[in-house]
């Protein structure tokens, strides 16, 4: 078996786990007393980032993806979303908080993982919404400076 190969397979397993994880992580909304709306924003974006980031060049499971949401939100997303816009980062950056937070109270990841993860987000959002900007503007040269 070529390493393609051993991707694809990777990847089909982890999406299979993912779909238990996002069916779970659906109920601990619920259970929050989130509006339907609300539940299927977050799932949406969770799915993106689990099925789509974490998979495009490597297979990562979820709980080894605490630590690329940075990556994700403030490059991948920006170049390969085209619904990419300072509300969808903010939303993405919230529904990765609360999964993260479900992955915690599930034991799947370490305290430490979900106060780093936090604490990135907050400290860098600044600097994603600004790329964007950067990103979307044809008279910028140099996007990722």
């Amino acid at each position: 078996m070529d390493d393609y190969e051993k991707w694809e397979q990777d990847c089909k397993k982890i999406k299979k786990a993912n779909k238990g994880l996002l069916n779970e992580f659906e109920a601990w909304l619920k259970a929050a007393g989130l509006s339907e709306k609300t539940i299927k924003k977050h799932l949406e974006n969770v799915d993106f980032y689990l099925n789509e980031y974490l998979l495009y060049e490597d297979a990562i499971e979820a709980k080894d993806g605490a630590g690329d949401v940075g990556m994700f939100l403030g490059y991948w997303f920006i170049k390969k979303a085209m619904w990419a816009s300072k509300s969808s980062i903010k939303s993405n950056a919230t529904s990765l908080k609360k999964f993260y937070t479900f992955m915690h109270e599930k034991g799947l990841i370490e305290k430490e993982e979900l106060t780093e993860l936090k604490q990135e987000i907050k400290e860098e959002m600044p600097e994603w919404l600004e790329t964007l900007d950067r990103y979307d503007d044809p008279s910028v040269e140099d996007v990722w400076c």
